[in-house]
């Protein structure tokens, strides 16, 4: 199969793309600027130049493959609306021309948040109004009833691995400046986690096996008490873990406050059935310790 791969240089789509090449697919990875292009070649797919705001760009690489994994995701929390129009943009584009096909169209999205207060699982359909990218994964769902093979894959809020520069690396970020690392009241709020290379083989089960309308769960822990994520930061940095009142979360924090503070534990045990995955990489924690987050780039 040739699979059409947007976010193809990314944190995820660089661990998907090989993933996917082993698997014995070939890949059209979607890159907009030189640098772009040259990392998406270094990993053995074929450059596909354009933008996520460039519909006919998406169109023409969605025409040129068999299926598309719908990685790319612009994370500006300054303007989310116009991200989350974009997102929408793209997904109707590949929609449009893998109807009626039953071609797989793979789409990201996210669990934090999905079900408040208790065990989120792939059976869950958030209300599409509580947020835009909810909405557009709906809508993704939706193209199951237009003979698309569509999929998507929520992955945990810690997509995690040496290199990563998303939540966990802002919080190793925050507490190497303030001298403490910090978790939100008695932290007994939890995070779900997944080694990237895990999450990289679900996308790819996920493109090889999933069933029309499938939603899955890219979660190897169903959920990290952020006092041991805090405390294993405190450990590799050598600064004390504290507590952190609530109502102090966004002056400590910052942006990444009120997300630390969610309790979000969230099931993978549908998808294990369903795709037969079996995460295999080490968990949060023996990640953090191995000491890689806390290397400062020379």
């Amino acid at each position: 199969m040739r699979v059409f791969v947007t976010g193809a240089s990314g944190w995820i789509g660089s661990a998907v793309i090989p993933e996917l090449l082993d698997a014995g697919h070939n890949v059209l990875g979607l890159a907009r600027s030189d640098t772009g292009a040259a990392a998406v070649a270094a990993l053995g797919a074929e450059v596909f130049r354009g933008g996520l705001d460039d519909v006919e760009s998406l169109r023409a690489g969605a025409s040129a493959a068999d299926g598309v994994v719908h990685l790319a995701y612009n994370h500006d929390f300054s303007n989310m609306a116009q991200a989350a129009r974009t997102d929408f943009q793209a997904i109707d584009a590949f929609g449009a021309i893998l109807k009626g096909t039953d071609r797989p169209l793979v789409i990201a999205s996210g669990a934090l948040g999905l079900a408040p207060g208790r065990l989120g699982t792939e059976q869950d359909r958030p209300d599409p109004s509580a947020h835009p990218r909810i909405a557009n994964a709906q809508a993704a769902l939706s193209l199951a009833t237009r003979g698309v093979r569509s999929s998507v894959v929520r992955f945990a809020p810690t997509v995690h691995g040496a290199g990563d520069h998303g939540f966990v690396a802002t919080l190793v970020g925050i507490a190497r400046d303030k001298g403490v690392s910090g978790y939100v009241n008695d932290g007994a709020n939890r995070w779900p986690a997944v080694h990237r290379l895990d999450a990289a083989r679900l996308v790819r089960l996920t493109v090889d096996d999933a069933p029309a309308g499938s939603v899955v769960h890219a979660i190897a822990e169903e959920g990290v008490p952020t006092r041991a994520i805090a405390e294993a930061i405190g450990r590799g940095l050598g600064v004390p873990a504290v507590s952190v009142p609530a109502e102090q979360a966004s002056d400590h924090f910052g942006w990444i406050g009120g997300f630390f503070a969610v309790d979000c534990p969230t099931s993978n045990h549908q998808t294990r059935e369903l795709l037969g995955w079996q995460p295999t990489q080490h968990g949060l924690i023996e990640d953090l310790d191995q000491g890689h987050y806390f290397q400062i780039p020379g």
